[in-house]
């Protein structure tokens, strides 16, 4: 049984951290970019993994639930707690030290409250690159980052955050900490405790600090927007894509005119690539070695795919800035769909053979459901697409809570039906903890609540994150 923060509790965080610690304006921790949520908690913000094992420690005497806050951008309610006996809201944000860059080696060490466009910066500075790449890249922490594996544009080339990590450092549920921190390529000595810490969205301890895999920069470095006539040619050219430029593609985005016909109506104001928006594109970005030219290859790849009848149109960026306004477009999707506001959004991801039946039978089953607009944009190369259900035009959200439910529900049916996950890179945090439930291999959970109660057997880490918390 959880307990709340008391006064006296209070006083006794004070005695162990400085003034610098505690937050006066506690308002941007207890909410969420989605607007649907309000947190409560005690916040505070340590400046060191010793400083966090002192909280941790006081939480786990006092079982007191520990709600650990990295950079706020979670989209499932992962990072507050509505609910129940008020927690610490554990903020990372002052641990934001690169601590080392071994060029040589291809590493670099960083606190976990290091923002991600800040360890972008300190790559490009010894002539390497990070590859992990979101929109949120500006606010977004690393620790919060790999706590929910995130994924991100470049997972095609790269993998997800669990693929571009060697080592952690992590403060446990009882206050003691783990000196994971290597920069080994093998250690092959035991569970991957590791491995098991990314991911689990700070319910089995708190990342304190990282190693992380640094890549050689990509030489030539091109983008194209290409018209596809369906998904099913969209998929097509990316097989097409792979057999001509091979591992060289990092990113290969899919999107449905309706992201431009939300970027119209709302905003942020973006310049079109097309005369003509066509009902489907993709902006496909590549990174080839010294001596090949990515506009030779991007152009060799539109032709073939002209040729195949499976493009119809297509630009061809002819500078990093072009590039960039390219990438602009896409970036700015999430924004105008936060602005029209969403009935229910889905992360989701399917086997890539059957991406394009899902956006099919999708939009069938939906229109028995009702009347919707769909977005439907994302990661097509690793199978991870965003299918989000707006209002009509002239309806806002607040229409159609009746129906929000069954909405989700026949979505994530049907991506369970066609083997795929509801929850593709967002992780479970609260809002989904219902839908691991309800899909989730019985073995499966099984398992995740055994390694959840013998770590930490009081519940206090994230209580009601990834797994409903015991009565």
């Amino acid at each position: 049984m959880l307990n709340s923060v008391t006064p006296a509790f209070e006083e006794k965080l004070r005695q162990l951290l400085p003034e610098a610690a505690f937050k006066d304006d506690t308002v941007p921790y207890l909410s969420e970019p989605r607007g649907r949520w309000a947190g409560q908690g005690l916040v505070v913000a340590p400046g060191s993994t010793e400083e966090v094992a002192e909280v941790v420690k006081a939480c786990a005497d006092a079982s007191v639930g520990i709600v650990p806050y990295s950079g706020g951008t979670g989209l499932v309610g992962g990072q507050l707690m509505q609910e129940g006996p008020t927690p610490v809201v554990l903020s990372l944000e002052r641990m934001n030290k690169i601590r080392a860059v071994y060029a040589s080696e291809n590493v670099l060490v960083c606190d976990a409250g290091v923002i991600l466009a800040d360890i972008h910066k300190a790559a490009e500075d010894v002539g390497r690159l990070f590859p992990l790449s979101l929109a949120s890249e500006g606010s977004a922490r690393i620790g919060g980052l790999l706590s929910t594996n995130a994924g991100g544009v470049n997972v095609l080339r790269y993998g997800n955050a669990r693929a571009q990590c060697l080592g952690l450092e992590v403060v446990r549920p009882d206050g003691s900490i783990w000196h994971g921190l290597t920069r080994l390529r093998k250690d092959n000595t035991g569970y991957d405790l590791r491995n098991l810490m990314i991911g689990a969205e700070g319910t089995l301890g708190i990342i304190t600090a990282a190693a992380l895999k640094l890549a050689p920069r990509p030489v030539g470095i091109g983008a194209a927007m290409m018209a596809v006539s369906s998904p099913s040619a969209a998929l097509k050219l990316l097989a097409m894509a792979g057999e001509r430029v091979g591992e060289s593609i990092s990113a290969f985005e899919i999107m449905h005119r309706a992201g431009f016909d939300f970027l119209a109506e709302v905003g942020p104001d973006i310049k079109q690539p097309f005369g003509e928006i066509p009902e489907w594109c993709v902006l496909i970005d590549v990174g080839l070695p010294a001596g090949l030219d990515p506009q030779n290859a991007l152009e060799g790849l539109f032709e073939a795919a002209f040729d195949a009848g499976l493009v119809t149109d297509g630009v061809i960026a002819q500078s990093h800035a072009q590039r960039d306004a390219f990438w602009h477009i896409r970036e700015s999707i999430p924004e105008a769909n936060r602005r029209i506001g969403s009935i229910s959004s889905h992360d989701i991801s399917v086997p890539l053979s059957a991406a394009a039946a899902f956006i099919a039978r999708g939009k069938q089953a939906l229109a028995e459901v009702g009347e919707f607009r769909i977005n439907c944009f994302g990661h097509l190369g690793d199978g991870n697409l965003h299918y989000n259900v707006f209002p009509m035009q002239g309806h806002n959200r607040a229409d159609y809570e009746v129906e929000r439910p069954q909405v989700k529900r026949v979505v994530h049916d049907l991506v369970h039906e066609m083997e795929g996950s509801v929850s593709a890179e967002h992780g479970i945090g609260r809002l989904k903890v219902a839908d691991l439930e309800k899909y989730g291999d019985p073995a499966k959970l099984a398992m995740l609540r055994a390694i959840k109660d013998a770590l930490d057997p009081k519940g206090i880490m994230n209580p009601g994150a990834v797994l409903s918390q015991r009565p």
